[in-house]
């Protein structure tokens, strides 16, 4: 047996055969649990510095002292609108909307003090905007009771047609359930508002009964937009955690060119995606590497290269084997991205960017089979996913329309981690039913340039006609459905 060389020569020289395999099985027993520990001390020390340059971690938990990026050298120009820039106003509000006019002209010469008089055919118009003092019209309905002189019944007057049941009209109930689902207020922020901007007495109980009225009438237009993104030529699909009732759930979110929606589940499994996509999906999905999108068939798929980036950003940060095939992978993500936003910006043709991902593919490969085969487990992993996901790295360049990256659906969900950061999510499945409702409603109004409350209101007053809510689908769809 070979001497284990911590052990000097004349001691091992010493010892029995028995002593010596006792020794050597103690020794090797060590030295492979020394060797799990610095893996142990490997991975862990990798986790304590992950951040969102090297994870998919977000920002905002990101410790104090992390360089996202580096600092961009001062520069000398001085503050504000640099000489030369284009003017920019803000329009005036045209002749028929304005309140009042008032002709200011001169009574004299500002030089010689000569009388003035005349009219200015192009006069300097200034516009001051005013918010009034809001006092809301509030409309009594008396309900008489009349007993009937004959059988003595007591007959109670009924409510015409399109008053709502509740004790605030469409627009002003619109406005606060805008407020609290747009606008991120507290129910307690509302009531406040209420109270100082309006005159109005409110409490939180009323707020979050209105909001599930609110949810009610947008049932409808939201499960119909939910049918119709699915027919949709491309689909960004995130997900992002959640809390209902103080239990664990998913907030997910679908971002097409018809909509957007979200769906709040108690679940993270693909049958929540197959849901939302369909299970046979037509368009083109754009999402991370999570593996509840596995069902998604290679040629439907691309896969975010802002992920990618962060994953080779981590080979890099792990050091050893893996480091430099990391560093590879970057530059190589770094020309892809660099022609993909002057073809997208119509900077070069789209020919030329294709010339690009010709001689960039293969670079890539080879960087990912040399990964595979590295040292660093982790790297190796990731490379060998990469290499098995390899066809969905490059959809985006053979189908027009699909972008590279993922950030239309974090873009969308950004919004409601700030909701769910301030709320600390929500207390019940109604809760839950207005929130991924009303951010559907808010997301889609805002990418078709629809007025919100607009929106809301017509909804509101549809329920009180009882008629049906307007559709979210963009016009041409709507039409192409009513028909």
């Amino acid at each position: 047996m070979d001497r284990p060389p911590l052990i000097p020569q004349h001691v091992w020289d010493s010892l029995s055969d028995e002593g010596r395999v006792v020794i050597g099985s103690v020794v090797e027993g060590l030295e492979r649990r020394a060797a799990e520990l610095e893996r142990q001390v490997r991975d862990l020390t990798a986790r304590v510095e992950q951040n969102s340059t090297n994870s998919s971690k977000p920002p905002s938990s990101d410790p104090i002292g992390v360089k996202r990026k580096p600092p961009s050298p001062p520069s000398r120009k001085r503050r504000g609108g640099q000489k030369g820039h284009p003017r920019r106003m803000r329009a005036l509000v045209p002749p028929e909307r304005v309140a009042s006019v008032t002709d200011c002209k001169p009574t004299e010469c500002r030089r010689c003090r000569h009388p003035l008089s005349g009219v200015d055919a192009e006069p300097l118009r200034h516009q001051v905007a005013e918010l009034p003092p809001i006092e809301p019209e509030v409309h009594e309905y008396r309900l008489h009771r009349l007993g009937c002189p004959h059988c003595k019944t007591v007959t109670c007057g009924a409510l015409p047609d399109g008053v709502p049941r509740t004790s605030f009209g469409p627009r002003l109930h619109a406005a606060l359930s805008v407020l609290t689902g747009a606008y991120r207020l507290s129910k307690r922020q509302v009531a406040q508002l209420c109270s100082d901007l309006l005159g109005l007495t409110i409490s939180v109980g009323m707020i979050a009964k209105l909001e599930r009225i609110t949810a009610d009438v947008l049932e409808r237009p939201v499960a119909e937009l939910a049918e119709a993104v699915k027919t949709a030529g491309a689909a960004n699909i995130d997900e992002t955690g959640w809390r209902e009732a103080h239990l664990k759930a998913w907030l997910w979110v679908v971002v097409t060119s018809v909509g957007i929606v979200f769906r709040i589940a108690r679940s993270r499994a693909g049958a929540v995606a197959a849901d939302l996509l369909g299970e046979e999906p037509k368009p083109i999905v754009i999402s991370d590497r999570f593996p509840g999108y596995e069902w998604i068939k290679l040629k439907s798929r691309q896969v975010c290269w802002a992920h990618l980036r962060r994953d080779f950003q981590a080979m890099i940060d792990r050091e050893g084997d893996g480091a430099e095939v990391g560093r590879q992978l970057l530059w190589q993500s770094n020309k892809l991205f660099e022609a993909w936003h002057k073809a997208r910006d119509g900077i070069i043709r789209r020919s030329t960017f294709l010339q690009t991902v010709a001689w960039l593919r293969p670079m890539v490969r080879r960087s990912l089979e040399r990964g595979s085969g590295c040292a660093c487990t982790k790297t190796a992993a990731t490379c060998g996913e990469l290499l098995r996901l390899w066809d969905c790295l490059w959809t985006f360049t053979q189908v027009g329309g699909v972008e590279p990256t993922n950030n239309a659906a974090e873009r969308a969900l950004r919004h409601a981690v700030i909701w769910r950061r301030i709320s600390g999510g929500t207390d019940s499945e109604g809760g839950s039913r207005f929130v991924e409702r009303m951010l559907s409603a808010v997301a889609t109004c805002r990418q078709q340039r629809r007025n919100v409350l607009e929106y809301v209101a017509g909804c509101l007053e549809a329920r009180a006609c009882r008629a049906s809510s307007p559709s979210l689908l963009p016009v041409a769809n709507a039409s192409a459905r009513a028909a």
